[in-house]
């Protein structure tokens, strides 16, 4: 059985858009990179099938069969169930970080293990994650917060 440009065509088209929705669920851009490459090769079995006005349609079609697609993909995917289970449905902007310790800054606490340089320290009862610039400080020692670097606490001993 001998494969017509024709056939070609319609087989590019179907698995161009059949990867590229697979996309969705397989992160990576791999299925989304090899539907685009089945799409152009839709496109130039289409020249070859149609000949030139032809494949100019079948260009066009593609390129509109896209457009299409996504505009409707974007109003109606977001509430789909699939899509309410993998977009986020609340704005994060406002919210605080886990990692925001200024609060801390200036604070004392207790060591709740060795630092060495890097272990735990308790603040208003709260585990945190803490390092020293460099000392050794033993359990149970009274520490201050001396620096925020972004999640990184960094404490010294109160002599």
């Amino acid at each position: 059985m001998t494969s017509t440009p024709v056939n070609m065509f319609i087989i590019f088209v179907v698995t161009g858009v059949i990867l590229i929705g697979a996309e969705l669920y397989t992160p990576g851009a791999i299925l989304g990179t090899m539907g685009g490459i089945a799409l152009f090769a839709a496109v130039i079995t289409g020249y070859a099938a149609f000949g030139i006005a032809g494949g100019t349609y079948a260009l066009a079609g593609i390129v509109i069969l896209t457009v299409v697609t996504t505009i409707i993909w974007m109003k109606y995917f977001p509430a789909s169930t699939v899509g309410k289970k993998i977009i986020v449905s609340q704005d994060l902007s406002s919210s605080k970080s886990a990692s925001d310790y200024s609060e801390l800054l200036g604070k004392e606490g207790i060591t709740s293990s060795e630092l060495r340089p890097a272990g735990f320290a308790l603040f208003s009862n709260k585990r945190i994650d803490v390092v020293t610039q460099g000392e050794m400080i033993s359990k149970d020692i009274k520490v201050k917060v001396i620096r925020i670097d972004g999640s990184r606490v960094v404490v010294q001993s109160v002599k």
